[in-house]
């Protein structure tokens, strides 16, 4: 026999369960492109009747995802997916929304897909554009880059291509991949961690990487461009060739080499 108070916990851990469903499926919709940061979510009603759940339930969903930062409430205006990047203006700071990404299997791949266009612009215009003052940083990262052991160079190879990106002179270029830094380190410790341990994967970023710098420095705009986009191509098809041969990628979280750094600069 079950009493009214062993119905009622059944009804309201039942109605938990389901609004841990609804939450995790809005979460995937984000994931997947389905709503963009900052792009407003359908009303209770509206998901209500599209997920075919109460407008209590709904609610619940939402107040969990609002509790992990995934989205905000505006007054008055509903309810937003939140930004990627905080507003506060310090770059090192990442939402969460940017950690729910982090941890999403594709998110390496969507932003190497980015670094490839992106970085590619930046090394046409930094061929183009790049002063004196420019050549000589683009040079000594390049140095740094060569003089660090490959098994642990993430850094510089992002001083590396972030010395190119700043050669475009472009601020809006600049900015953008300046917002995402931390997403687009991430994407460089992988290619580290994964491909530079395999011989002929290290031998060939390295020449990848010298045939960039020597494009920018005699100024060949065309051809700095399409090898700084082959480079990025080549890093992101080698991984997804590892992960179809069955190897796990290590992915090191960029906290953990922020603290690596830190720790650096004190001792």
């Amino acid at each position: 026999m079950t009493t009214d108070t062993g119905q009622t916990s059944a009804r309201t851990g039942n109605k938990m369960a389901i609004s841990q469903e609804i939450s995790y499926r809005l979460e995937r919709l984000i994931l997947d492109g389905g709503l963009a940061p900052e792009q407003k979510i359908p009303s209770e009603r509206q998901l209500a009747a599209r997920l075919r759940v109460s407008r209590s339930v709904i609610r619940e969903a939402l107040h969990e995802l609002q509790g992990r930062g995934v989205i905000e409430t505006r007054h008055g205006k509903g309810s937003f997916v939140s930004t990627m990047v905080p507003g506060s203006g310090d770059l090192r700071e990442q939402g969460p929304l940017m950690h729910l990404f982090e941890g999403h299997p594709r998110t390496l791949y969507d932003l190497l897909e980015v670094r490839e266009q992106l970085e590619g612009q930046a090394a046409f215009l930094a061929a183009q554009r790049a002063t004196n003052l420019d050549r000589h940083r683009i040079t000594k990262a390049f140095r740094a880059l060569e003089e660090t052991d490959p098994l642990s160079n993430a850094r510089p190879d992002h001083g590396f291509h972030q010395a190119i990106v700043e050669a475009s002179h472009n601020p809006i270029l600049v900015h953008v991949l300046n917002s995402l830094k931390n997403m687009m380190l991430m994407t460089v410790q992988a290619s580290v961690a994964n491909l530079n341990p395999r011989a002929e994967m290290r031998k060939k970023i390295v020449l990848q990487h010298r045939q960039i710098y020597e494009a920018i420095i005699s100024g060949r705009p065309a051809s700095a461009q399409k090898i700084a986009m082959a480079h990025v191509r080549f890093v992101s098809q080698a991984m997804r060739d590892l992960e179809k041969e069955g190897s796990t990628l290590i992915r090191i979280p960029v906290e953990q080499e922020a603290l690596g750094d830190q720790h650096h600069a004190h001792s």
